[in-house]
């Protein structure tokens, strides 16, 4: 078995395509070689900006065999009466490609047919793959894509080369005006010259002798331990940055690592905005001491290796110089007007053509914080200061720093908030009222901040569906997806009670466009769309998709007690006896349901009707347990309540023992059929057991 190796040579591919590229690349030529029944061993990827390769071990030489039965005419219409081929199954076998010595006969469950067995070819790898590579390769996914010169052909960068060995082969074939071949080359800089590759097996030696670290891991070690020795010789350390990590390790073939320095006048800047000036534009490392305060100092990763990196490092001290300057005019000039006055030109900062400015979305904000704020009994002093943030929340996006790095949106709010001498808790409500920014995102810390967040989300989710922008597929472009997940987790985290419907009929209502009639519809839509991330979430939490769905048609409108109720009913799952509980409560759901309408119009429960001392029992076992459940309920114990329905199982499995619920005696029939409602309508206050799986 041989190795195979394919290697894109192309022009500087952005460090965002690199590991997704590789990873379509992969599977997608697993699935062509699995198809074309090529067997195979381990698949490793490498990538630098100018090349994505696979490797792939133990390749076979040839396609395995396929045997493929195939079925032909009947006996009767494909074979004389004396065995022999008649002009239909003549035909048979030469459609199939078998001789007709080679037809058979076969017992079906419509009879006797001829059938055939055909051994599909075992075609060299080689061959195959010289028909399969370039379709792998041209079918993998970019986020954009270019022509050159007068090419059809697409790809995220130019290709200039292409290395497609077999072992020692090269697999022909040609992309655009490239032919593969053996030829790799190093680093552009350190050592340019094409090499030739005898073997697939010399690949990483050859570019590790060229300067050219092809292993995303190996290289992304080496430029951590890098950072880590140079900072090592001023006393401080790198500040954690996981993502500008990542992008640096795929920005280079080979990292070098240098420390720089800046004023120290810079420091009079907030730490977030030196930070994002020194990542976003340069890819800059910022560094702080041991005690976590901010140095002078920066590491920068280059792809080269310099014979004076002390000069080097100059020429990036001189680089980031204009852009901590940049930073600093635009941060002392925003400070020459106070969040309030910038408020005022949000009036001219659009939120949506046909939802308003900035501004309006802001007023709506302030009614809606009042409204939660209301729910949630706090204080008055507390909602005076979550309305006071409400109206600044959004004033730092006319700011110069925030457009210059709209990742500070928040950040930069509550630094011009403390500057203006705003209390803590307001500026840092205006910073989280964004969050959670990402899935798995930190939530707000403070109930202002909470509150704010929820009402900023509510109103982009409403707004957006009372102007149809809903949702769909893969297609959420103002991401109402993320903030209802975000106000999900955050009313989890904060243990807020308020109803969902009253919160989105309060924000529709806001909206012009929406009168009582849609105010209505939508907020039906909105309440499913919300299900249908609760229902995401709790199944991430590893609650049954079946639980989820018994709690969410039941329950929807309060996020804890939903909660609650999903991981109660999944507790109460664990239990032995579970199925046969489920099962009785089934029963008593879906006669309820299946019932005529005009049977189950009595909503009262007549003793004096009762034949049966298990009616009896039941109904006073109801009494008891309905009061217990609601009590359980209101004081948030929903795992005794749930116990306590479970303990109605045997009242139930005698009352259908000795009980037709479906009497002659209409009277009677409609009395067992209200007794049944009655307990249904108890289990609907937990869940619909008949959407159990049992």
């Amino acid at each position: 078995m041989n190795r195979l190796l394919v290697e894109i040579g192309t022009e500087e591919i952005p460090a965002g395509y690199i590991h997704p590229a590789l990873e379509s690349f992969s599977s997608i030529l697993l699935k062509k070689m699995a198809d074309a029944r090529i067997a195979h061993g381990k698949i490793n990827i490498y990538g630098t900006p100018r090349r994505l390769t696979i490797i792939v071990d133990d390749v076979a030489e040839k396609q395995a065999l396929l045997s493929v039965e195939l079925m032909g005419p009947p006996e009767r219409i494909g074979m004389d009466d004396s065995g022999n081929p008649t002009v239909p199954g003549q035909k048979f076998a030469e459609k199939i490609g078998v001789s007709p010595k080679q037809l058979k006969i076969k017992e079906t469950e419509k009879g006797r047919y001829i059938y055939a067995v055909k051994i599909e070819r075992d075609i060299a790898a080689k061959t195959v793959l010289k028909e399969i590579l370039p379709e792998a390769i041209l079918s993998i996914y970019f986020p954009k894509t270019m022509h050159w010169a007068a090419l059809k052909i697409q790809f995220a960068r130019p290709i200039h080369s292409i290395v497609a060995l077999l072992g020692k082969d090269v697999i022909p074939f040609q992309l655009g005006d490239v032919k593969s071949g053996r030829n790799t080359f190093g680093h552009r800089f350190m050592a340019p010259k094409k090499m030739k590759l005898s073997s697939s097996d010399q690949y990483l030696d050859i570019l590790s002798e060229a300067f050219v670290m092809a292993d995303i891991s190996q290289r992304k070690n080496k430029l951590v331990t890098q950072m880590n020795e140079v900072v090592a010789r001023i006393n401080g350390q790198v500040i954690p940055d996981d993502e500008l990590v990542d992008t640096v390790t795929n920005l280079v073939e080979y990292p070098a690592a240098v420390v720089g320095r800046f004023d120290n006048e810079f420091l009079e800047l907030p730490r977030e905005i030196l930070i994002t000036a020194m990542r976003v534009h340069q890819k800059y490392f910022a560094v702080e001491d041991h005690q976590g305060n901010l140095m002078p100092y920066f590491v920068a990763v280059n792809n080269t290796k310099a014979n004076d990196m002390d000069l080097v490092a100059k020429g990036h001290e001189r680089v980031l110089r204009a852009r901590l300057a940049d930073a600093q005019f635009f941060f002392n000039t925003d400070l020459k007007s106070s969040l309030d006055e910038k408020k005022e030109k949000l009036k001219s900062v659009l939120f949506q053509a046909d939802l308003g400015s900035m501004y309006d979305k802001i007023c709506r904000i302030e009614k809606l914080v009042i409204f939660i704020a209301a729910t949630q009994n706090l204080d008055e002093n507390q909602t005076t200061w979550i309305l006071r943030a409400a109206g600044l929340c959004k004033s730092d996006l006319v700011s110069h720093a925030v457009i210059e790095f709209p990742k500070l949106q928040g950040i930069m709010g509550r630094v011009y908030a403390q500057k203006q001498n705003e209390p803590d808790h307001l500026a840092t409500a205006i910073e989280e009222h964004y969050r959670p920014t990402s899935a798995g995102g930190r939530l707000p810390g403070l109930v202002e901040g909470a509150v704010l967040s929820i009402a900023d989300k509510i109103d982009s989710i409403c707004g957006c569906f009372s102007i149809g922008l809903i949702p769909t597929g893969a297609s959420d472009p103002y991401a109402l997806r993320r903030q209802a997940n975000g106000i999900i987790l955050i009313a989890l985290e904060n243990k807020f009670s308020f109803s969902l419907n009253d919160l989105i009929c309060e924000s529709l209502k806001l909206f012009d466009k929406c009168d009582a009639s849609e105010v209505y519809s939508l907020t039906a839509k909105i309440i499913d769309f919300l299900k249908g991330r609760m229902a995401h979430l709790l199944e991430e939490e590893g609650i049954s998709k079946d639980a989820v769905a018994a709690v969410l048609a039941v329950s929807k409108d309060n996020i804890p007690t939903i909660w609650k109720k999903a991981h109660g009913l999944q507790c109460l799952k664990t239990e032995p006896d579970f199925e046969i509980l489920a099962t009785a409560f089934k029963r008593v759901v879906n006669i309820i349901k299946k019932a005529d309408s005009s049977e189950t119009v009595s909503q009262t429960v007549s003793e004096s009707l009762f034949e049966h001392d298990s009616e009896s029992a039941l109904f006073n076992m109801y009494k008891d347990v309905k009061q217990r459940v609601i009590g359980h309920i209101e004081n948030g114990n929903i795992d005794k309540a749930f116990a306590d329905i479970a303990s109605m199982r045997e009242s139930v499995d005698r009352f259908f023992d000795d009980v037709m619920v479906m009497a002659e005696n209409i009277d009677i029939r409609r009395n067992r059929l209200a007794l049944l409602g009655q307990i249904s309508g108890l289990f609907e206050l937990l869940a619909d057991f008949s959407k159990i799986s049992t």
